[in-house]
């Protein structure tokens, strides 16, 4: 299985690995499935991860970051997108469907409503970690 797995969810599994994300990133560690990724998602992973306040309240340090980041290269697959997609109502979001597309994905993960209120894009189901979790199983 190829998926795009949003930022948000890679984010709360690496802060909560016994959370209900959690095994988002256990089963990529497994190679359950290829985390598809571009340059502009692992970018706003490192922003996200190394904003401040974020760092502070869940005792995120660089190593954490890294080994995220070494999980993705190792377990995913770099995509380069060739085509422009602006269908989110978030522009941020794009970049994901993009990857998605680029990528010939299975699915794309997100818990992010501006990208979950659009069900598929390309035939490619949106759907929520939970749902991801049980089509992997």
């Amino acid at each position: 299985m190829r998926a795009v797995v949003d930022t948000n969810i890679l984010v709360r599994a690496l802060i909560k690995p016994m959370g209900t994300v959690g095994p988002v990133l256990q089963l990529l560690r497994d190679g359950a499935y290829t985390a598809l990724y571009s340059e502009a998602t692992l970018n706003e992973i490192v922003d996200v991860l190394g904003r401040p306040h974020i760092r502070r309240k869940y005792s995120i340090g660089d190593e954490d970051v890294e080994t995220l980041l070494a999980l993705l290269l190792l377990r995913g697959e770099a995509v380069t997108h060739s085509q422009t997609i602006r269908l989110c109502r978030d522009p941020k979001d794009n970049k994901f469907l993009e990857v998605a597309v680029a990528g010939s994905a299975d699915m794309l993960v997100t818990g992010d409503d501006d990208l979950l209120v659009l069900g598929a894009i390309a035939g490619i189901p949106i759907v929520t970690p939970n749902l991801f979790l049980i089509s992997i199983s």
